[in-house]
C-alpha cells in the first residue's frame, strides 16, 4: 500500500510538470518523473518525521487510515514548491515590482486583515495552549487567574509559553505582515497570471475565516457562553442556603484541640489501585492507604473516594475558600481584583477567623510566594496568619535570595520547615492552626527531588509516590510528639489534578475524586455514616471544626453540612447538577455580602 501511494504522488507531480514545462522527450520526461517521484516522497517523509516528529510514518497500519489522504495531500504540495523552484531556476517564472500606486482602500483593507488574522490567531493559539498546559478549566478558573496577582507562578511556565504560543504568533504575524506588504507582480513566461492584489483577496478573505473560527473555538472551548450566564443570571441559591457562621451558635470544647491541616496539591484517588476504587494497576500511595485505617475519611462509594468537584473549587485557592469558608470561589462583574486591591472575600468568615476569636495562633505555610492567586491577602484579611512562604524563607534566611526551584522551594525543604514552625507554636501557651500546602504533586509531571525513587516509567507516577511516602513520615513525626494528643490533621486533596498527559487514557466514565482524611478526630457522633456520601469540598468547613471537637448548632456552617452528623449534604438534597447549575449563576447576595470591601471595615 504504501508504494502505491507513493506512486501516485510522484504520477500526480510528474503529470503536472509535463502540462507547465512542456518536455517532449519520452525518456526526459520519465528520468524527470522518476526524480520528481523519488524527491517529493523523500523530502515528505523526512518533513513528516523529523519536523512535525510522527515517528512511525512509514509503519504499514498508517497507511490503511486517513493518514494516507493527509500524506498524499502534503506531498503534494511539497511537489508544487518544487515545481515552483523549478520553474524559478529554468526562468519561466520572474518576478517584478508593482509600480502602480497602491488605492486607499486596499491599505485599509490589509491592516484589516493583519488585525484579523492576529486576533483569530491569538485566540485558537492561546486557547489551545492553555487548554493543553492547564487542561480543562473552568470558567471561573480562567477569569480568576486574570483577576488575581500573577507573581509566583512555577519557574518555566513563562518560557514555555514564550517558546510555543508567543513564538508561533509572532512568525504568523510576521509572515502575514511580509505577504500583505510585498508589491509584486509574478510572470509566467512573459505574462502577468499572479500579483500581490492576489494575496490581498485571499488572505482577506482568508482573515475572516481565521477570526471566525478563533472567536468560535475560544467560546467553546473556554465556555466563555457560560460565563456570559454567570454574570447576568441571577440565583438566590447561595443566599437561600447559606448559614452565616457570626448567627450560629459555635461551641468549642473546654481544651480546645490544635489543627493541621495539610492542603495536598492534585491529591487523587486514582493514585489507589483498582481494588481500593483507584485506577492504577499499582498502588501509587501504598503508605498513604495505610494512614487510612487510623482516620476518618468520606466516600461516593464503598471504596475510597471523595468529594463531588464542585463549580467554583477546581483549584488550589479556590479549594481552600470551599474548605476553609463553606462557599464556591465566585468571580463578580466589577467586582473584587482577589489579592491585587489587597481584599478578598472580606464579608465570608473563614476557619481562620473563628479560630483566631477563640485565641489560636495561626501559620500558613507555602513553597511558594503566597502572593500568587491572591493568597497574601486572603490569610491576612482571615485572620492575621503567620505568612510563611518562599519570600518569607528568604527573609530568615533560610534559602539564599536568588533560590528558586520549581514553585519556589522543593517540599523536602517545606516539611523541614514545617516540624521547625509547628514545634514553634507548640511551645506556646495558646492552641494552634497550622495550615500548609505542598507543591511538588503540580502539573506538569510534578517536580523530581534528588533521590527520589523511579519506580515507574512516567515522571508524575514518581513524584506522586516519592510525595505520598513523605507526607506519611511527616504525619509519622507529628504524631511521635507531645503535642499530637490535643491535635485533629486534616490531609485534603485540593483539587482534581491537572496533568492532563497523565488522564490521558483514562476511561471517561470513572469517577474521578480527592483524597479526604482526618486524623485523631474528636466528633461528637461516634456513630459516623462514611460510605455512599454525596457531597462538596464546601462540606469540610464545619466538618473539620467538628473533628475539633467543635459542636455547631444545627450541623451546617456556610453551605456546607457536618458529614459526620448524618445530615444531609446540598448534593445529597438537590443533586449535583442542581447545585453546579445554582453555583454557576450570578449572585447578588454572593457579591454584596461577600466580595464588597466595604465588609472589610466591619469585621
Amino acid at each position: 500500500m504504501r508504494v502505491i501511494v507513493f506512486l501516485l504522488v510522484g504520477i500526480i507531480v510528474s503529470f503536472l510538470d509535463i502540462i507547465l514545462f512542456k518536455e517532449k522527450k519520452w525518456s526526459k520526461r520519465v528520468v524527470n518523473g522518476l526524480a520528481l517521484t523519488i524527491g517529493v516522497n523523500t523530502i515528505s517523509l523526512f518533513s513528516i518525521r523529523f519536523l512535525l516528529n510522527k515517528l512511525y510514518v512509514l509503519s504499514p497500519n498508517n497507511y490503511r487510515t486517513l493518514f494516507v489522504l493527509k500524506y498524499v495531500i502534503f506531498a503534494l504540495f511539497v511537489g508544487m514548491f518544487l515545481l515552483f523552484i523549478k520553474g524559478i531556476v529554468v526562468k519561466d517564472i520572474s518576478f517584478e515590482k508593482n509600480k502602480k500606486k497602491e488605492t486607499k482602500l486596499s491599505k485599509v483593507i490589509s491592516v484589516v486583515s493583519v488585525i484579523f488574522i492576529a486576533v483569530g490567531s491569538f485566540l485558537f493559539i492561546g486557547t489551545s495552549w492553555f487548554i493543553d498546559f492547564f487542561g480543562k478549566l473552568t470558567p471561573e478558573q480562567f477569569l480568576f487567574n486574570f483577576n488575581s496577582p500573577v507573581t509566583g507562578t512555577a519557574s518555566g511556565v513563562t518560557d514555555q509559553a514564550v517558546n510555543g504560543p508567543v513564538l508561533l504568533l509572532v512568525t504568523i504575524l510576521v509572515c502575514t505582515i511580509f505577504l500583505i506588504s510585498t508589491r509584486f507582480e509574478m510572470h509566467w513566461r512573459g505574462k502577468k497570471f499572479f500579483s500581490d492584489k492576489s494575496v490581498k483577496v485571499i488572505l482577506g478573505v482568508s482573515s475572516v475565516a481565521v477570526l471566525g473560527f478563533g472567536v468560535s473555538y475560544s467560546v467553546k472551548e473556554l465556555q466563555l457562553v457560560a460565563v456570559y450566564h454567570a454574570y447576568f443570571d441571577d440565583s438566590s441559591y447561595i443566599k437561600d442556603n447559606y448559614h452565616a457562621p457570626k448567627e450560629t451558635k459555635i461551641t468549642f470544647p473546654t481544651k480546645k484541640r490544635n489543627l493541621v491541616h495539610i492542603y495536598l496539591e492534585s491529591y487523587e484517588n486514582s493514585y489507589f489501585d483498582k481494588a481500593s476504587g483507584g485506577y492504577m494497576p499499582k498502588n501509587l500511595m501504598p503508605d498513604f492507604e495505610k494512614l487510612y485505617s487510623e482516620g476518618v475519611s468520606f466516600s461516593e462509594t464503598t471504596k475510597k473516594g471523595g468529594p463531588y468537584q464542585t463549580y467554583g473549587s477546581s483549584w488550589s485557592v479556590a479549594s481552600m475558600v470551599n474548605m476553609s469558608m463553606g462557599l464556591p470561589l465566585k468571580i463578580p462583574m466589577n467586582g473584587n481584583s482577589y489579592g491585587k486591591s489587597g481584599y478578598f472575600l472580606p464579608g465570608a468568615v473563614s476557619i481562620g477567623d473563628v479560630l483566631y476569636k477563640e485565641g489560636y495562633n495561626q501559620t500558613i505555610m507555602f513553597g511558594a510566594d503566597a502572593d500568587f492567586g491572591g493568597l497574601t491577602s486572603f490569610f491576612t484579611n482571615h485572620h492575621d496568619f503567620k505568612i510563611y512562604d518562599w519570600k518569607h524563607a528568604k527573609k530568615i534566611g533560610k534559602i539564599p535570595e536568588d533560590y528558586k526551584v520549581w514553585w519556589g522551594f522543593e517540599d523536602k525543604k517545606l516539611y523541614d520547615y514545617a516540624k521547625e514552625e509547628m514545634t514553634d507554636l507548640a511551645s506556646k501557651n495558646k492552641p494552634f492552626n497550622f495550615t500548609m500546602e505542598n507543591a511538588d504533586t503540580h502539573f506538569l509531571d510534578g517536580y523530581i527531588e534528588k533521590g527520589t525513587p523511579t519506580p515507574f516509567d512516567q515522571q508524575y507516577a514518581n513524584v506522586i509516590f516519592h510525595s505520598q511516602k513523605q507526607i506519611v513520615d511527616f504525619v509519622r513525626w507529628i504524631q511521635e510528639q507531645d503535642f499530637y494528643d490535643d491535635t485533629t490533621i486534616v490531609l485534603t486533596g485540593d483539587h482534581l489534578s491537572m496533568d492532563k498527559k497523565f488522564f490521558r487514557d483514562f476511561d471517561k466514565n470513572y469517577h474521578r475524586t480527592t483524597t479526604n482524611l482526618i486524623l485523631n478526630g474528636d466528633f461528637d457522633n461516634k456513630d459516623i455514616k462514611t460510605d455512599n456520601r454525596q457531597f462538596a469540598p464546601f462540606d469540610m468547613y464545619p466538618t473539620t471544626l467538628s473533628a475539633m471537637g467543635v459542636k455547631i448548632e444545627g450541623n451546617k456552617l456556610g453551605l456546607g453540612t457536618d458529614l459526620s452528623s448524618g445530615d444531609k449534604t446540598l448534593i445529597e438534597r438537590d443533586t449535583l447538577e442542581k447545585v453546579n447549575e445554582e453555583l454557576s449563576k450570578n449572585s447578588q447576595f454572593y457579591n454584596h455580602e461577600f466580595v464588597s470591601e466595604r465588609k472589610n471595615s466591619q469585621k
